[in-house]
Order: C-alpha cells, then sequence, then structure tokens
C-alpha cells in the first residue's frame, strides 16, 4: 500500500503525488493517503487547478470517486433550509460554495440538519492564507469563530455523503429474522427498544419495520 511505503518520508522530506492519468484523487482511493496526512497532522496543500472545487475536494480527506457540486449556498433563510435538505440525503460527497458573511448561517444549519456528518470547509485555496478545516459542523465553527482573520475570504464547503443503511437492507438481512423470534417473546414496544438499542437507529422508522412485520 502506497501509504505504508511513504508514510517515513512524509514526517521529513517534500512528497508529491501526481498523476498521469487525470488530477489525482478524482475516482481513486487516494483520499486515504489525504486522511492519513491530516490524522498525523502532516500538512498538505495542492497545486492549483481548474477549479476550487476539485483542489477542496481532493483536501476534504473524504471519497470522492463520486461527489455532487451544489453550486453557492443561497442568499434568504428559506433557500437555505431548502439547501440543506436538498443535499442530506446525498450519498456522494457534496461540495459547494459559501460567501464568508453566509459562513456562520450555514455551519448552524449543517448542525442542525446533519450534525453526524464529516464536513471540511476550506479558506483561500492555493493561497497565502490557504487554511482546511475538518470535522463536525459543530466542531468547525468553534475552530472557526477562535480567530476573526478565519472568516475572511473564499470558502468551499465539502459534506461526506450520507452513508446510513437503508430500511431495506436491514429487512433483506439477518434483523428482520431476529425482530419475528423477539415478537415471539416480547411486546411490540419492548422489540422497537431492543432493535433500538442494538442498532441506535430512529425509534419511529424501527416501530414501522417491525408493525410491518408483526401484520405481515
Amino acid at each position: 500500500m502506497v501509504i505504508s511505503r511513504v508514510k517515513n518520508s512524509l514526517k521529513d522530506k517534500i512528497v508529491v503525488l501526481i498523476s498521469d492519468a487525470g488530477s489525482p484523487l478524482i475516482s481513486d482511493p487516494g483520499f486515504k493517503l489525504i486522511r492519513h496526512c491530516y490524522e498525523n497532522n502532516v500538512y498538505t496543500t495542492t497545486v492549483p487547478g481548474p477549479s476550487s472545487i476539485i483542489s477542496a475536494l481532493q483536501l476534504s480527506s473524504l471519497p470522492i470517486n463520486e461527489f455532487y457540486f451544489s453550486g453557492f449556498f443561497p442568499k434568504t433563510t428559506k433557500h437555505m433550509n431548502d439547501f440543506i435538505n436538498a443535499i442530506k440525503d446525498k450519498k456522494q460527497t457534496v461540495v459547494f460554495f459559501v460567501s464568508s458573511n453566509k459562513l456562520n448561517v450555514c455551519l448552524d444549519l449543517l448542525d442542525k440538519i446533519i450534525s453526524k456528518r464529516l464536513i471540511c470547509v476550506c479558506k483561500e485555496l492555493t493561497k497565502i492564507n490557504e487554511k482546511i478545516i475538518r470535522g463536525s459542523a459543530l466542531e468547525v465553527k468553534k475552530i472557526m469563530i477562535s480567530e476573526k482573520n478565519n472568516h475572511r475570504g473564499e470558502f468551499v464547503i465539502v459534506i461526506g455523503g450520507d452513508n446510513s443503511k437503508k430500511i431495506d437492507i436491514f429487512l433483506e438481512q439477518s434483523l428482520k429474522n431476529q425482530i419475528v423470534k423477539l415478537l415471539s417473546k416480547f411486546s411490540l414496544t419492548d422489540v422497537v427498544e431492543i432493535v433500538h438499542k442494538l442498532t441506535n437507529l430512529p425509534k419511529n422508522k424501527i416501530y414501522k419495520w417491525v408493525l410491518e412485520i408483526k401484520n405481515g
């Protein structure tokens, strides 16, 4: 694996990742190398490319074999909510632009609507004040407000895709059989509680599945 071969060099040398078949990390697993650098505090940057979208994706440490460009974060409150709700169920990594004066509002909405997803805020890419901040929306906002200068410049936000498991995946596998067995011994309410503790899935969704199986 490339990471195991170069990890020692990453500590004290300048290492360049070059591709002879397109931009590195686009449709390849190179994001794992960027993630390794991020987790080990190894400074990483990207040379100027055709768009800050590609640069942000490359530095995000998120999978980018598939990604969805969502344009610019809107100006009005209603459109802001619609914007985040429209991307919250995307399975692909999502990337979009946001102005400096709307950054806090955007992070607040991300924390409210998709708080558990990993995000990456890229500031002033390829410029002297370039900064990459990763974490949950709340973690990123805390870092942003710690320094006033963090809010100056141009920003690109990258959001990890929704990797939560779908209902039908669970029902097609062993969980369905387990629910049937549980229903033979426990009440519907107890089964919902048991499945919730085992899977950490929302109780309202579990209740619907269990009820469908019970009435099946």
